[in-house]
């Protein structure tokens, strides 16, 4: 069996309990939602995944809706501390196994960036499409939005050369430790991390 194919196998056993057994906790969590944040209570984006391709991304909301007239402007404005909450537990990504079942997505692998910044990678950092996206990956594990762009796409290149169902469990043991120590939820003076433009090396060719 090619690895890619072992991998979605690995991907279906461990998500199709894990997306039922996760129902009624997501079924309470989108009450919470609603009733911190309104509609819509799924946050959807397009996103670049394997070979580029783009598809629909579904998390659970975590931003008010943009509001100039209330002060609502900047992430860090919108971002409300409910928010933040579901953030740092990653509850937010719940909706995300809906996209691993469609194969849209992995378990593990590069996480899914903006439709904007492709065109800003260089030749080495676009490999990172050559897998699926991933709900976590080498880069999450190893300092998750404390990492500079830099190393968060070196990281991502060096999984899809090296990638392997061990290192995969690996990968989500350690993402399982994370989160519960809440390592390296933003970017030092950033609610996320600030937008990509881009590597020098990049913009002086």
């Amino acid at each position: 069996m090619r690895r890619l194919d072992a991998k979605r196998l690995f991907d279906l056993t461990l998500t199709v309990p894990a997306f039922v057994l996760s129902l009624p906790l997501q079924a309470c969590v989108a009450v919470a939602v609603r009733r911190t944040l309104g509609s819509p209570v799924v946050f959807t984006q397009e996103r670049p995944g394997l070979d580029g391709r783009v598809f629909v991304m579904r998390k659970f909301r975590t931003m008010l809706e943009p509001d100039p007239a209330r002060g609502l402007v900047s992430d860090a404005d919108r971002l409300t501390p409910f928010g933040v909450f579901l953030r740092s537990t990653s509850l937010d990504e719940l909706p995300t196994l809906w996209n691993i079942l469609r194969g849209d997505m992995s378990i593990v692998g590069p996480r899914p960036l903006l439709v904007r910044y492709l065109d800003r990678y260089s030749p080495e950092q676009a490999r990172r499409h050559e897998v699926r996206p991933g709900l976590t990956g080498l880069a999450q594990v190893s300092g998750r939005n404390a990492l500079s762009w830099e190393q968060r796409l070196a990281l991502d290149v060096d999984y899809v050369d090296h990638h392997s169902l061990g290192g995969d469990l690996m990968i989500i043991a350690r993402t399982v430790s994370a989160v519960l120590r809440r390592d390296g939820i933003s970017a030092q003076g950033s609610v996320t991390m600030p937008e990509f433009m881009g590597s020098v090396e990049v913009e002086g060719n």
